[in-house]
């Protein structure tokens, strides 16, 4: 902020001189120009004329000065910070130089603005692109930086001259940043602490240079069977309008696995493409997207090659991660008797080599044993006479079920019927309860599969059946708490009823639910399903519970539930309804996918597919500091066997970047959150990453592994916008109190610095009246005066 002069008088003790002296010459100047013979008009304007010059005459007596304070010459620091990145190497449209060009420019040593703010200012110049570095001229800069790190940048020298006074930063830069999260913590911190004033010089036209662009890719994974992933890319263009590019997706051996023509719109406006795929392998794949115009190669030969009509090719592609998960996913079914539902959903899982299938089907239900006649008021079998035991009442008077396993990984494997313990039932994904009632399952474990679905945030599917619901008892237990549905009264349906399919608006919307790619497609499919006969009623759906799909009565517009989900803590459980659901297997196309093999596994994808494991790896970007500039966080979450975060563990990160060399890191354990291991790295490369934790707890009994992977494009997120990021300089001058400067308006805004804002200040003083258009604006009122009067031939 500009500091504005105060007036003083030098000699105020002539004040008794020249006001007495003026006053007698303005009754004088009046005296004389009531007698002039002009118009009024005339008399008043000579008369204003000359009196201005009398009064600025007088005023000069008193020796008017204007005082201010300013810039204690050398005493305050000033720091000039010049963008290196390879943005400024572009060209833009219909210009003659380059951003680097004008730069150097402004920059010679013997520049007058330099000079100025040297005589001023202990000057500091830096220049920045993926770190921080000083230079002494404009022949150092090199404007081959891989990345524009300004907020980390500003922060650096806000910390680095922290306690001393800096009078201002003059930024010249074309306001493209590769730190976007770094600027918005520089520009909220701005009102809280102390920063000097930020005084950008905006680099480079708004019109850009033609070119095509892959912005931010988003990778969004279903379990719609035919294509789980989709990869979505944001491509804007400059120049183009109206024509044709080709976007290509290509696998990590450079195999086109799909092409897209799209055209481009106006410039700056994003034009999205998808691409929806299926993964031929689990774990962590790369894929990079290309686009260019038709006919031309989207792939650059160098990390930032030129052509005629293009800009720049360095942002022409881009890499994405996908990762599909390991495998394989452990789902647990429980049947209450042998049925036709797990025949169907056996069959539909044999081929998913992703998902391993264990159930427990009881054979026989928990009867009363064969009781013994012998003497009276004896029941036990008289061959065991005198062998009874002491404890009558804890004779077991009840056979166990019979229990069928199937799917088991080794024999000793649920040998004792459903899990008892954690241990056992955590090791599993999803659990199916099918046509089972609540009396099967003691309190205990009614309460460990609600803390499978609460903390370990396992799946839970229960279907429909005779034994399920509310015939199975389900209300008032921890099950029924879980259920997305109330299972206490419900209402009467209609005898001999049969029921159509029908999704509802949220089931259109979820893939998962779907099994056709367009709601057309699909609409036809469900109006070729058989009718069903046996739905379990409900009194209605709980809070926060969506339904996917109804059922409708044949002959009414009525409808009641099929198919209801709910989140529920950690996990995830759904309620399907329809209890005679294989009648839709019995029904086969010849000549067309079986629907019925698909909708299981893409139901049984969905019960897994958000569960967490025991490891589980992330790479996030550092916060906080500016010296964490570019440095990722590898993250890695341990948890015990009941799924509670795991302390005191051994955590080894493996890291391997492009070159394929495998880098060995030590993770400490997160002083913020329980059960969280990080170690920092720094991406020196661009290109694939991909990053393998490995956990061993206490006791040195491995916890497991979980692997990941992230992409790392510096060059491609520095040209992701070729135009000058003018709103982001003019946000970070009001919050800081600065003024965006335009290039050819540097010398006049530099000569005004001495007078905006600075620490260490010295009172200016300047004499008024001892300038030469003082006195120049003096004489020239006294000669209008006299042209006046004789233009109009006044005495």
């Amino acid at each position: 902020m500009s500091v504005l002069a105060a007036l003083v008088w030098g000699a105020a003790g002539w004040s008794a001189v020249a006001l007495p002296l003026a006053a007698v010459l303005i009754v004088l100047l009046a005296w004389g120009y009531r007698r002039a013979g002009a118009t009024p008009g005339v008399r008043t304007l000579a008369a204003a004329v000359k009196l201005l010059g009398i009064l600025i005459l007088a005023l000069c007596l008193l020796e008017p000065l204007l005082t201010s304070n300013r810039a204690r010459p050398g005493a305050n620091l000033f720091v000039v910070l010049t963008d290196n990145s390879q943005s400024m190497t572009l060209r833009d449209r219909d210009a003659v130089q380059t951003r680097a060009d004008q730069v150097k420019s402004l920059l010679p040593a013997q520049s007058k603005w330099l000079m100025n703010l040297r005589q001023v200012f202990d000057l500091r110049q830096y220049a920045f692109d993926t770190q921080l570095k000083t230079f002494a001229g404009a022949e150092e800069l090199t404007f081959d930086g891989g990345a524009s790190n300004l907020g980390a940048s500003l922060e650096r020298i806000v910390k680095r001259y922290q306690g001393r006074p800096i009078a201002g930063i003059l930024l010249m830069t074309d306001g493209s940043t590769t730190d976007a999260a770094a600027v918005s913590r520089f520009v909220e911190q701005a009102g809280a602490k102390k920063v000097p004033p930020v005084y950008p010089v905006l680099l480079g036209a708004d019109l850009a240079a033609g070119d095509v662009s892959v912005g931010q890719l988003a990778v969004t994974q279903t379990s719609f069977e035919d294509a789980p992933v989709t990869i979505t890319a944001q491509v804007t263009t400059s120049g183009y309008k109206g024509r044709s590019l080709v976007a290509n997706l290509l696998d990590e051996s450079g195999k086109s696995v799909q092409k897209q023509t799209i055209t481009a719109a106006d410039d700056g406006e994003p034009v999205s493409v998808r691409f929806r795929l299926r993964p031929e392998q689990s774990g962590v794949s790369f894929y990079r997207v290309a686009v260019a115009p038709e006919g031309k190669d989207a792939q650059p030969t160098t990390q930032h090659a030129v052509k005629t009509d293009e800009a720049t090719l360095a942002n022409n592609a881009r890499l994405v991660a996908v990762d599909r998960g390991r495998g394989p996913y452990r789902v647990l079914y429980v049947s209450g008797r042998p049925n036709w539902e797990f025949k169907f959903l056996q069959r539909s899982l044999a081929g998913d080599p992703q998902v391993q299938l264990s159930a427990l089907m009881r054979i026989a239900k928990r009867e009363p044993k064969f009781t013994f006649l012998g003497r009276g008021g004896e029941n036990t079998n008289p061959l065991f006479r005198g062998f009874d035991p002491a404890d009558k009442d804890a004779v077991e008077q009840y056979d166990q079920p019979v229990i069928v396993r199937f799917g088991m990984q080794d024999e000793n494997e649920l040998r004792s019927g459903f899990p008892k313990t954690a241990d056992e039932l955590f090791r599993y994904h999803a659990l199916v309860i099918d046509d089972l009632e609540s009396e099967f399952f003691t309190q205990d474990q009614m309460q460990l599969i609600k803390d499978f679905v609460r903390q370990r945030g396992g799946g839970l599917l229960m279907l429909g059946g005779q034994e399920s619901f509310k015939n199975g008892k389900y209300d008032r237990t921890p099950i029924g708490d879980l259920l997305p549905v109330y299972a206490d009264q419900v209402p009467e349906l209609p005898v001999d009823a049969k029921f159509r399919v029908l999704l509802t608006r949220e089931g259109l919307l979820e893939p998962w639910v779907r099994l056709r790619a367009d709601e057309d497609a699909e609409r036809k499919r469900l109006n070729a399903m058989p009718s069903f006969v046996t739905v379990n009623a409900i009194r209605g759906i709980k809070p926060g519970a969506t339904v996917l799909v109804n059922v409708q009565v044949e002959g009414s517009g009525a409808t009641v539930p099929a198919l209801v989900e709910q989140r529920f803590g950690q996990g995830r459980v759904a309620a399907l309804l329809i209890a005679d659901l294989w009648r839709w297997g019995l029904r086969r196309p010849p000549d067309a996918e079986f629907d019925m093999e698909k909708s299981w596994r893409q139901t049984i994808r969905r019960l897994v597919a958000d569960v967490p494991e025991r490891v589980a790896v992330s790479v996030v970007p550092a916060e906080g500091s500016s010296d964490d500039a570019g440095q990722l966080k590898l993250r890695v979450t341990l948890r015990d066997v009941s799924f509670a975060p795991l302390d005191n563990a051994a955590v080894t990160v493996k890291v391997t970047g492009p070159d394929a060399k495998p880098l060995d890191l030590t993770a400490e354990a997160s002083p913020k959150e329980s059960g969280v291991y990080e170690a920092a790295y720094v991406p020196r490369q661009s290109g694939a990453y991909r990053v393998q934790a490995l956990a061993t707890a206490a006791d040195g009994s491995e916890v497991g592994t979980a692997s990941t992977g992230w992409t790392s494009e510096p060059a491609a997120e520095e040209f992701r916008d070729l135009k000058p990021n003018r709103a982001l300089l003019d946000q970070l001058a009001r919050a800081t109190g600065g003024q965006t400067v335009a290039a050819n308006n540097l010398e006049p805004f530099v000569a005004t610095l001495p007078t905006r804002h600075a620490e260490i200040t010295e009172p200016h003083i300047e004499p008024a009246w001892h300038q030469p258009w003082v006195f120049a604006v003096a004489i020239c009122c006294l000669c209008a005066e006299w042209g006046i009067r004789r233009w109009r031939g006044m005495p």
